[in-house]
């Protein structure tokens, strides 16, 4: 992969507006989650965006991190670090495929060059923030966080309805409905015709 030197005039504009969008308080959240969701298996990185990156770029931490919210058929049999460039790019993809498996849908999905050569890390946040909101609705005994770190999705609601309630249903009217009982078309002239005025003395 080429290194790319320093962007300039729209390019640079655009980028400073990606960077803006970036956390510092969410990656302090999304740290301590990914630690407590890893045990041991992962070390701290480094305060700050570079250290964060730094952290992830290599897939392992992703791998281990997805691994720890399946309960069972575990998406990473073994996890291998590797210092070569496609090993960690294609470790990054699987973990997005994995992700996707989880639940998250594909606009909350960053791309795997978002992490990697560090184009929008508010958008690896977004993905993780996604993930969490999912362990935690799901709750099925695998998240380990705090609870309050994360929002509940929304969820289905069905209702069922007897036949008897629906029917008393159809006798209410809302109050912005008004009503039409009692209307008829009595006094009504044929269409076209002008209206009938009649003086009863």
């Amino acid at each position: 992969m080429a290194n790319k030197g320093p962007s300039y005039g729209l390019s640079r504009e655009v980028q400073n507006k990606i960077d803006k969008k970036y956390d510092p308080e969410l990656e302090e959240r999304l740290v301590e989650w990914i630690m407590i969701q890893c045990d041991s298996k992962v070390c701290r990185p480094e305060p700050g965006k570079c250290g964060f990156q730094n952290w992830l770029k290599d897939g392992c931490v992703l791998s281990e991190f997805i691994n720890s919210l399946y309960a069972s058929n575990k998406p990473f049999k073994s996890i291998r670090s590797s210092a070569m460039a496609f090993k960690q790019m294609e470790q990054i993809s699987l973990f997005l495929q994995a992700a996707e498996k989880y639940g998250v849908t594909k606009t909350d999905m960053f791309q795997t060059v978002d992490l990697y050569e560090g184009k929008d890390l508010a958008a690896v946040q977004r993905t993780l923030m996604a993930l969490g909101n999912l362990a935690v609705t799901k709750n099925d005994g695998t998240y380990k966080g705090d609870p309050d770190w994360f929002h509940k999705k929304a969820q289905e609601n069905r209702r069922e309805f007897t036949e008897e309630q629906l029917s008393e249903g159809k006798n209410v009217i809302g109050l912005q409905m008004g009503t039409n009982k009692g209307a008829t078309q009595a006094g009504m002239t044929g269409y076209g015709r002008p209206r009938q005025i009649i003086n009863n003395p």
